[in-house]
């Protein structure tokens, strides 16, 4: 190719991409008017269209979070025309000092995008404002659903909603200044799922701030897409009565089926209303609840960490057994507790010696310590044994985060064996340096939630599924598999069976007694009271019905009250009894828990 000929092709390129250009050109601004939409001005008007968030249920159908209409009164202030401020501000029940501000923040957002003038404002309130409206150009109405709670249950677990963060905006590009998301719990969780997806309306306004319909016919327009609904694994009536045996009181109770991991209810006391946190009342409330000395936003359930007291000799008594320092007629003797370097950890009277069932229907300490001392004793080193020993509590969910699908899980303490070599420096610490652990005390720190799914792991001979409040999303079960997998301890079958039988003679003939509450219904269960270096003791109980076929397991924790047979055996009896029958027979049980005041103890 010659000179003269690569010049002509150079200059035929040059054309055609000039030609595409103007052809491009011509489209856009003549056949094509998509492009106005994006210049709104003064007649045409951007609504965002929210959605529905998704609806939360009980097992039984029973809505547990529910959504109410709101309005948001949008500002656009170039549009803003010459306006009775006194009459405005006697609409909105604001002064004008507050008007100046909430026109100052518009502005400096932006002259010519709409912002919340005046957010959450209740549907029957706006009715007279909707009225009044055209009276004052710039202004117009946003609807938007705000959270409501019909039966004001289970606060903790459910979480709530809030204002996007700057933080969250520049993370997540989904969220637009003004947005809500999920701040706490089950809200939090599965935001995407329950959030839905945003629309946007075209309209067509006039100079006296009415709509006049949809701009280009809703061309441009996309529906919004409510959010999915979730079907919850909590029994609202359980969760209230729970919520109602703890009032006064300050703790915990959690229940999980153990067959499928799914949590019953889940109560934290001191508590609060979840409708506290909806609206404009939101802030307000939340600094309220955050000053109050009872701290009702900790959720116990999941952040508070205890010793477990005499309910961890059960757990003793497994790992003895597996690892074979013991077995079920194995004996110790007990002359009033374990005596050990010139020392003695006391225990109860009863009789002795003792055996694997009766040690566990007594509850006693110097068993266990022998156990322990076992365990201890059976590998070359101190450390190598704990190592042991741990890593069965940490199949047991112990000491690690369970990974709940609710937020603000915390992992609870099992020493590492490190822990103890800082202390007592390496190969100089043994078995009866840590004798406390043995009875469930020393540096243990056990969540109420690991404590429940230990107690349903038992009740399963073995296994479980990790603890969830969500069973189904639009009314297909869960597939994640952190909720479906089921989790193996690795002691065997048998040594369960000689556990669950000592758990049952607790109840029949032991020290819980009184939670027996049926002829019919076998309860297997374990007191237990943790020392408390700040006052009272806790009182503790663990349980689990019936024997051969477990619908429930619970752990319900009283704090700073004493005997775990005196509160929390009576209370778990109650709880058991309310969902295995829809009933109580034992009234007077029933009133001596209601009308207690616990709290004057602190």
């Amino acid at each position: 190719m010659n000179l003269s000929d690569r010049r002509i092709v150079i200059a035929i390129i040059f054309i055609v991409v000039g030609v595409v250009f103007i052809v491009r050109l011509f489209l856009l601004q003549v056949v094509d008017d998509s492009w106005k939409i994006l210049a709104a001005n003064a007649s045409e008007r951007v609504v965002t269209e929210y959605p529905a968030r998704g609806l939360i249920y009980d097992r039984e159908g029973e809505i547990l979070v529910a959504n109410t209409a709101v309005y948001d009164l949008m500002v656009i202030p170039k549009e803003l025309g010459e306006i009775d401020t006194a009459a405005f501000c006697k609409l909105l029940q604001i002064d004008t000092l507050a008007f100046s501000a909430k026109l100052k923040k518009a502005k400096a957002y932006s002259r010519y995008k709409p912002s919340v003038f005046e957010k959450q404002i209740p549907a029957n309130e706006f009715v007279g404002i909707a009225e009044n409206l055209h009276r004052f150009p710039g202004f117009f109405a946003q609807p938007r659903t705000l959270r409501a709670y019909p039966k004001a249950v289970a606060a903790h677990s459910l979480g709530y909603v809030s204002e996007v963060t700057p933080k969250i905006l520049e993370k997540n590009s989904y969220y637009e200044r003004g947005d809500y998301i999920g701040a706490n719990g089950v809200e939090s969780i599965y935001e995407e799922a329950l959030r839905g997806q945003r629309g946007k309306r075209y309209v067509l306004v006039d100079v006296h701030n009415n709509e006049q319909g949809a701009y280009a016919g809703g061309k441009f327009d996309t529906l919004a897409m409510s959010g999915k609904n979730l079907t919850s694994s909590i029994d609202r009536k359980l969760q209230a009565y729970g919520e109602k045996l703890m009032e006064n009181k300050q703790g915990s109770i959690v229940a999980i089926e153990p067959a499928t991991g799914e949590i019953l209810c889940s109560v934290t006391n001191p508590g609060y209303d979840p409708n506290l946190l909806v609206g404009r009342v939101r802030g307000k409330n939340y600094s309220a609840l955050s000053r109050d000395s009872l701290n009702p936003l900790f959720n116990r359930t999941l952040m508070a960490k205890y010793p477990p007291g005499s309910t961890f000799k059960l757990i003793q008594a497994l790992i003895g057994l597996q690892e074979e320092v013991i077995d079920e007629k194995t004996r110790f003797s007990c002359s009033g507790g374990y005596y050990y370097a010139g020392r003695r950890l006391g225990c109860h009277a009863h009789s002795s010696p003792v055996d694997l069932e009766f040690s566990i229907q007594t509850s006693c300490n110097a068993y266990y310590c022998n156990v322990f001392k076992r365990i201890m004793d059976k590998y070359p080193t101190s450390e190598e044994s704990y190592q042991v020993w741990k890593d069965y509590l940490n199949k047991f969910g112990l000491g690690s985060r369970l990974m709940v699908d609710m937020t603000s899980e915390i992992s609870g303490f099992v020493p590492p064996s490190t822990y103890y070599d800082k202390f007592y420096g390496r190969h100089r610490w043994n078995g009866h340096t840590i004798i406390s652990l043995a009875i469930g005390q020393g540096e243990l720190g056990i969540t109420p939630i690991q404590m429940a799914n230990f107690t349903a792991t038992i009740a399963n001979r073995g296994w479980y599924y990790t603890p969830h409040v969500v069973k189904e999303i639009d009314d297909v079960p869960i597939t994640d598999s952190t909720y479906t997998t089921k989790r193996e301890t690795g002691i065997a079958l048998e040594h369960y069976e000689k556990v669950v039988e000592g758990m049952y003679r607790v109840i029949e003939s032991g020290t819980g007694r009184g939670v027996r509450f049926s002829e019919d219904i076998e309860v297997c269960g374990k007191t237990g009271t943790a020392q408390n270096p700040h006052g009272k003791d806790h009182s503790i109980f663990i349980a689990f019905a019936p024997k051969d076929d477990p619908k429930i397991a619970i752990a319900v924790y009283v704090e700073n009250v004493g005997f775990g047979s005196t509160w929390a055996a009576p209370i778990t009896s109650l709880m058991i009894e309310e969902y295995l029958t829809d009933t109580i027979t034992r009234p007077w049980i029933e009133d001596r828990m209601l009308d207690a005041n616990l709290l004057k103890n602190d």
